[in-house]
């Protein structure tokens, strides 16, 4: 069993026990409780997935809870606004992993719709000419293999990897071997321009791997590269949006919690009072609040601990202070762009662009936490039983099945519609606005079911791409004219490559722009989610220390940050982190959940 699967075997959500209570303090917690008879007084400090999940099993187990949320919604990071008049996810738009996912439970139960994009996608080379499609699939068939062997060598080498290489290193280690020769003084291609020209895609190519980290792929550690990894199965993409899950997940909050929006905590004080433990916590709220709780669980994001430290009296830990300050924290950007038509996706035939089932080399390749093209296409019962299941390499001549919010687009693999993903690699055509020549990527949302698709691109932007974007959105003010030319500004020129695309169209100028910029977002934490940087030194030992927390002072860390190694960074594990310090809780409190 790998280190992975041996985390979530013994994962605290499964299973109270992960710590053992001595270990931790929570026997004189239980022996406090049991000296005065009380259930704890909970607060639940953000009111994200983690903190919604964590206030639901609290209540089921008889706690009193009280959630301090500094915004005016629940959600945190996830939640859904408009981009002319269709709704779109701001923030995760995944569903990682499909074996044993709760979150894909929740997505029947609600009825939500998702979407498999199959293996479909086009690439443009940096003089910005559509690269040929089997040049294309070439080239990120050999990246995979390239990631494939990373992910072994981190799992197997990890202890000997040092700290500062990156993933990136490796790419280009094996790209070097793939497509040069070794001369005295440097590599030099070996067939002359072709290989070198394969080179050059195939390392642009590589810079889509931000997309998964929120950074570039120079910053991902390839010493706890294995930490990527994320449950098997699919990634299924939340077409119908996440709204209804959340809906379902934050019901309970609001039936039994007493949630107090605008609150934002300043200050979590331990304090010993005859022998027992009470934490005072403080919210600014305009006027100040003022709350003594038995536990408290901090649920905020990473990003925002590493700038709020000093809010805990006495402070942190000095191992968690570690953990908070070495553990990475990425920036994932999206940018909406909706038109009055998809004058772009046109149905495609002959060879061109066609759908590939999914490679063995694909297959053996640990599943990733995707934003990009899912390596890991459609291998479980649909989330409508009912609904065919349609492969790559199959289409069927009538689908007369009837389901509310079943698809009613073209299956994943069929070219009536243009690809779901385009990638614009190191384009060296916008230099006015992109003289660096990041990588771009986009989704093509008029591919989704016909009950949710829409005429929209969705880019995703990470790294400095998202730094920039960010810093736009600063200057600019939310909804002005201004920033909307600005945005349209720099993405114009990868649009303008797609088909059909004319200046003189006025089903090719914007009917709307909305981007997320998480940089500017102080509640976020300044970013999207957590990853793992080159210099970090003990990642897995980081991660085991903040899911640990400080019982011994009732204070509690959730969130994606603290979730077992499968899911870290995911809506997944940020569910399973709430789960799994509720039920800690209850345990050392002596409670128990009701029979289902």
């Amino acid at each position: 069993m790998s280190r992975i699967q041996q985390d979530l075997a013994t994962s605290q959500h499964k299973q109270a026990n992960g710590v053992s209570p001595d270990e931790e303090g929570e026997s004189t917690m239980l022996r406090r409780t049991l000296q005065n008879g009380r259930k704890p007084h909970v607060c639940v400090v953000g009111a994200g997935v983690a903190g919604l999940r964590c206030a639901d099993l609290l209540l089921q187990q008889g706690a009193k809870v009280t959630i301090y949320e500094a915004r005016d919604r629940v959600g945190g990071r996830l939640f859904q606004s408009k981009v002319g008049n269709h709704t779109v996810d701001m923030g995760p738009n995944w569903i990682h992993g499909t074996n044993n996912n709760p979150i894909l439970d929740l997505v029947r139960e609600t009825g939500t719709e998702t979407h498999d994009w199959g293996e479909r996608m086009v690439s443009f080379d940096p003089d910005g000419n559509r690269s040929p499609e089997k040049e294309s699939q070439e080239c990120q068939e050999q990246f995979w293999q390239i990631v494939a062997k990373a992910f072994k060598h981190s799992n197997e080498y990890s202890a000997d990897i040092p700290k500062d290489q990156s993933l990136l290193d490796f790419i280009k280690s094996h790209a070097e071997e793939k497509f040069r020769e070794p001369f005295p003084e440097a590599y030099q291609p070996k067939d002359g321009s072709d290989d070198e020209n394969k080179y050059d895609l195939l390392m642009g190519t590589a810079e889509l791997w931000g997309s998964f980290i929120g950074g570039t792929t120079a910053q991902q550690s390839l010493k706890f590269f294995w930490l990527e990894e994320c449950l098997e199965g699919e990634n299924l993409f939340c077409a119908g949006t996440y709204a209804k899950v959340l809906e379902r997940i934050s019901r309970p909050a609001y039936e039994g919690a007493d949630i107090k929006y605008n609150h934002a905590v300043t200050k979590v004080t331990s304090k010993d009072a005859g022998g027992s433990i009470q934490i005072l916590v403080k919210a600014d709220n305009g006027s100040g609040t003022e709350e003594i709780f038995d536990e408290v669980v901090v649920t905020t994001p990473l990003g925002w601990l590493k700038q709020r430290k000093e809010i805990f009296e006495p402070p942190l830990p000095e191992r968690i202070v570690q953990a908070v300050d070495s553990v990475g924290y990425g920036n994932l950007d999206k940018v909406y762009i909706t038109f009055p038509t998809a004058f772009w996706d046109t149905p495609v035939t002959g060879p061109e662009l066609s759908g590939h089932p999914v490679s063995k080399t694909q297959q053996n390749i640990p599943n990733t936490a995707a934003t990009t093209a899912p390596l890991h296409p459609s291998t479980i019962p649909h989330p409508y039983p009912n609904k065919p299941v349609y492969s790559n390499s199959s289409l069927p001549e009538e689908d007369t099945v009837e389901e509310p919010t079943a698809a009613k687009s073209a299956p994943p693999g069929s070219n009536n519609h243009y690809p779901g993903f385009t990638n614009f690699i190191s384009p060296t055509y916008a230099q006015s606005t992109n003289p660096n020549s990041w990588t771009q990527e986009a989704i093509n949302l008029a591919a989704l079911p016909s009950s949710v698709s829409h005429p929209t691109l969705l880019f995703y932007t990470s790294g400095p791409t998202s730094t920039l974007i960010s810093a736009i959105l600063k200057q600019h003010p939310l909804d002005s004219l201004s920033r909307h030319g600005a945005l349209w500004n720099f993405f114009k020129p990868y649009i303008s490559k797609l088909p059909n695309y004319s200046t003189m169209d006025p089903n090719c100028k914007a009917a709307g722009i909305l981007a997320t910029g998480w940089e500017n977002d102080e509640y976020a934490g300044w970013g999207s989610y957590t990853n793992f940087p080159v210099g970090l030194e003990r990642g897995d030992e980081d991660v085991l220390a903040l899911r640990k927390g400080c019982p011994e002072r009732g204070i509690w860390l959730a969130g994606e940050h603290c979730a077992p190694f499968v899911a870290l960074g995911t809506v997944t594990g940020a569910y399973w982190s709430g789960e799994g310090v509720a039920k800690r809780i209850g345990e050392a409190y002596g409670l128990t959940l009701p029979e289902k």
